[in-house]
C-alpha cells in the first residue's frame, strides 16, 4: 500500500465517454508514461459493466506497473482487488469505507471523496487514506454549480489527510491550490481532452512542482 507521503501530486480521472474513446488505452499508456511516480489514473466509468471494468483495470494496471504510476478504480472494489489495482476511490454511491476496509485488508489505498468539511472529518475518521475535496472550482462536469473554492481545500488540509483537489482544475490553478494545503490535483478534461493528454500531464506536473 502506499504510504501517505508517496501519493501521486496528480490524479487523471476518467468517465465514461472517455474510457469509451477509440484508442483510450494507447492514450492512457501515454499518460502514464508521461506522469510516473506523480501520477495515479483513476478508472472511473460508472455505466460499464463489471466485466468491462475488470478488463480495463488489469490492462491499466499492467500498463501503470511499466511506469512506475498508480492505478485506482472507482467504487468497485471488487474490481480493484482482481484487477490487482493500488486503490479505490469511494464516493456517495460507493460502499462504506468501513466496509471497503473489510474486503482489503489493507492492501490497497482507499481514497474518499468528500464536498465539506463534514464529510471529511468522517472520511478520515473512518479510515481513509486521501481525500478527493470538490468541487474547487465550475466545472462542465457538473454543470449549474459555482464551485466552493479554495476555502475547501483550506478547512479539509487541517485534517491531516493528503488532500486533492478537484472540480475545474487547470494548470494554472496549481500555486493557489498548493498554498491552500492540497497535496494535488486531479482532472478529467483538463488531461483527455487535450490535443495531447500526455503533453497536457506534463503541464500540470510542471505547474504543481514550479
Amino acid at each position: 500500500m502506499w504510504k501517505a507521503e508517496r501519493i501521486p501530486l496528480l490524479h487523471a480521472v476518467t468517465d465514461d465517454a472517455v474510457v469509451a474513446r477509440a484508442g483510450f488505452l494507447e492514450r492512457a499508456g501515454e499518460v502514464l508514461a508521461a506522469g510516473g511516480t506523480k501520477l495515479a489514473l483513476h478508472l472511473r466509468a460508472p455505466a460499464a459493466s463489471g466485466r468491462t471494468l475488470h478488463d480495463l483495470a488489469f490492462r491499466l494496471t499492467e500498463l501503470a506497473a511499466g511506469s512506475g504510476s498508480r492505478l485506482l478504480v472507482n467504487d468497485r472494489v471488487d474490481v480493484a482487488l482482481a484487477a490487482g489495482a493500488h486503490g479505490v476511490q469511494l464516493g456517495r454511491r460507493s460502499l462504506s469505507i468501513a466496509d471497503a476496509w473489510r474486503m482489503v485488508g489493507g492492501q490497497m489505498a482507499i481514497g474518499a471523496s468528500v464536498h465539506d468539511e463534514d464529510e471529511a472529518r468522517e472520511a478520515a475518521e473512518a479510515g481513509a487514506d486521501f481525500l478527493f475535496a470538490g468541487a474547487v472550482y465550475p466545472t462542465a462536469t457538473h454543470p449549474g454549480m459555482p464551485g466552493a473554492g479554495v476555502r475547501l481545500i483550506e478547512s479539509v488540509a487541517v485534517l491531516g489527510l493528503p488532500v486533492i483537489a478537484i472540480g475545474g482544475v487547470t494548470p494554472e490553478c496549481a500555486g493557489e491550490l498548493w498554498r491552500a494545503g492540497a497535496a494535488g490535483m486531479a482532472a478529467i478534461r483538463g488531461v483527455w481532452d487535450a490535443p495531447s493528454p500526455a503533453e497536457a500531464v506534463q503541464r500540470y506536473i510542471e505547474a504543481w512542482q514550479s
